[in-house]
């Protein structure tokens, strides 16, 4: 029998994105249907601009946030968010004990130096000179402490106090999977206790745009939900921050701390991408969870990107388990890669809490509503060009 001491609970979560900051201004966003989007700013391509916010009252020195670039304000924030929730903000004697585990991108870059050195060296006498006198005179330090990674945990452990072990995953989509996955694997190993879990994205960034661009990956002209994009659809980038507290039942129990979920399972694969390999990916995570599963009290958020292949591949697979009820969160959030993940795990949370599924804006029927009251909840990650992920995640009770 499993050691029901070293089941992992989630215990706090903080949440920001285009519908606003905290669970319930989620909830609320979620269930009256309409996605906040912006299709001009960066037009023509369409992204979920992050909601105001007051970054003042989660990293309350302004040195702090002068030295941090928006992702790692977006994330600092969150994780803010998620140790009040869990209760554990500003109590060192726990602080100093939870290990965190962030997923994270390769930091954000300054636009104005990388045109000009762009646009200059075309005309340059000797363009290899000229690169480097501008790299040594247009690059400020703090730029290098934006684009480095591990810089997201950094500042969270200076901000918030959080000094147990720290990891930083790379990989997109892939990251936040393994993130989550990890800690809930070390937990049940008994090599961690309690661990602060998540990442950050800033999709309001023209080089990201432009990347993915270059890969026809991006959203454009017109927003659509994610099921009605179609074989020359695409994601729109959001920026969001999603941080999880996640603990055993024990050490829970100890400091009294009220579960809000509980994840049963968390999985992970990195199929090849051949013609039918997400479906047959996912049917393989699936197969490893289906006997825990309880159809009618289950239902599906899914993390479909709108990026082809693999949101119809994904859709394909869904469609074999009509009895699971869906949601796919790009349709509000958008797209926002390294997090995207632990986000929808939080949101499964919120749900499960709520006892039902959020409001669909889905125009092409496929996401059915869910009558039976809500027990369980799959999450899905499906990255747009590599990774595969599926949580289970349950009520505590």
């Amino acid at each position: 029998m499993p050691d029901a001491s070293r089941e992992a609970l989630i215990t706090g979560i903080g949440i920001v994105s285009c519908l606003g900051e905290g669970p319930e201004a989620h909830w609320q966003k979620l269930n009256e249907g309409r996605p906040n989007v912006d299709t001009t700013t960066f037009a023509p391509f369409i992204v979920h601009p992050l909601a105001p916010m007051n970054f003042d009252a989660q990293i309350p020195k302004k040195g702090d946030q002068r030295q941090m670039e928006n992702w790692q304000r977006i994330g600092t924030y969150a994780a803010g968010l998620a140790l009040d929730s869990a209760g554990v903000k500003g109590k060192p004697e726990i602080l100093s004990t939870i290990d965190m585990i962030v997923a994270a991108g390769g930091g954000e870059r300054d636009l104005n130096v990388d045109s000009g050195i762009l646009s200059g060296m075309p005309r340059a006498e000797k363009p290899a000179a000229f690169l480097n006198e501008r790299l040594m005179s247009d690059l400020r330090p703090t730029l290098f402490l934006a684009q480095l990674s591990n810089l997201l945990a950094g500042n969270i452990s200076i901000v918030h106090g959080v000094t147990g072990s720290s990891r930083t995953f790379m990989g997109e989509e892939a990251a936040g999977v393994d993130a989550v996955r990890i800690a809930v694997s070390r937990i049940g190993a008994g090599q961690s206790e309690i661990a602060l879990v998540g990442g950050a994205h800033n999709g309001e960034r023209p080089d990201l745009i432009m990347l993915y661009e270059f890969a026809g990956m991006m959203l454009k002209d017109r927003y659509a939900p994610v099921w009605e994009r179609g074989a020359n659809g695409g994601f729109a980038l959001g920026s969001l921050g999603a941080f999880l507290v996640i603990e055993s039942r024990a050490h829970a129990e100890a400091r009294g701390a009220k579960p809000l979920a509980r994840i049963a399972a968390v999985l992970s694969d990195h199929a090849k991408r051949q013609s039918g390999a997400v479906s047959k990916s996912l049917e393989t995570l699936f197969d490893t969870v289906k006997d825990k599963v309880v159809p009618r009290e289950t239902a599906v958020i899914s993390g479909a990107t709108g990026a082809e292949p693999a949101t119809a591949e994904e859709r394909g697979f869904l469609a074999q388990h009509s009895d699971l009820a869906v949601r796919a969160t790009g349709s509000y959030l958008g797209h926002g890669l390294e997090p995207t993940f632990p986000m929808n795990v939080a949101l499964a949370t919120l749900a499960l809490q709520h006892g039902e599924l959020f409001a669909s804006c889905d125009g092409s029927a496929f996401e059915n509503p869910m009558q039976a009251p809500l027990r369980q909840v799959l999450v899905t990650g499906v990255g747009h060009w590599r990774g595969e992920g599926l949580a289970l995640v349950e009520r505590a009770d």
